[in-house]
């Protein structure tokens, strides 16, 4: 099933309404996003994207190794961290299959 046209989708929202800072929370010494980047990665089914509407979180996916884009700023009001994707940001190196 991997393939060029497989891309996982992370989307990090910051300010999440339950636990706001969970993408950047610790977890025996790394935040969660490199946490959850790795285990998109050992999937090996595809390109693995965090989508954030936080420089803080995509700098901490990229330290961690991952690629980040940027969503785009009226995302920050969106509904649900899931609706993250569909605004196919390019402002930091969307995939050009977006």
């Amino acid at each position: 099933m991997a393939g060029d046209d497989v891309i996982i989708l992370i989307p990090a929202r910051l300010a999440a309404t339950r636990l706001p800072g969970k993408p950047l929370a610790d977890i025996g010494g790394q935040p969660m996003i490199a946490h959850v980047l790795a285990r998109a990665r050992a999937a090996r089914i595809g390109e693995v994207v965090v989508a954030s509407d936080s420089e803080a979180v995509c700098v901490a996916a990229e330290k961690a190794g991952g690629r980040a884009v940027m969503t785009a700023a009226d995302m920050r009001r969106a509904p649900t961290a899931s609706s993250r994707p569909s605004s196919r940001s390019t402002q930091r190196g969307a995939p050009a299959s977006w």
